[in-house]
């Protein structure tokens, strides 16, 4: 996790306390820092899971944001349109999980993302 506010990151938009959500996104933080990017966690009081993501992208040095609402995760880009984010899907396993995080690193590697089955 990135403890300096300068450095550049991805932001994940949790809506509540950090510590609470911690364990449940430990696989996709674990997927983001096997791409060597940094992560960090911002409180954004934004119920609309999708708005979340996208201000968490805007918030983003890295213009990469991530939001969830319960098992429905949005990774969102700065460049695209509030309602157009690029992943939006329901997830429920840790390894699917984990791949959405890599791929949201890959996002800011501009490499080819892995396929979630």
């Amino acid at each position: 996790m990135a403890d300096n506010p300068e450095r550049p990151t991805i932001v994940i938009g949790i809506n509540g306390s950090s510590d609470s959500v911690r364990g449940k996104l430990k696989p996709i933080l674990n997927g983001i820092e096997e791409e060597q990017i940094p992560v960090s966690l911002e409180d954004i009081h934004v119920d609309n899971v999708v708005s979340r993501a996208y201000q968490a992208a805007l918030s983003s040095r890295l213009s990469v944001g991530i939001a969830y609402d319960n098992h429905r995760f949005i990774v969102h880009y700065k460049n695209l349109p509030e309602s157009e984010p690029l992943f939006d899907i329901n997830i429920n396993d840790d390894l699917k999980l984990r791949m959405l995080g890599a791929n949201a690193a890959r996002l800011v590697k501009g490499i080819p993302f892995k396929k979630i089955s």
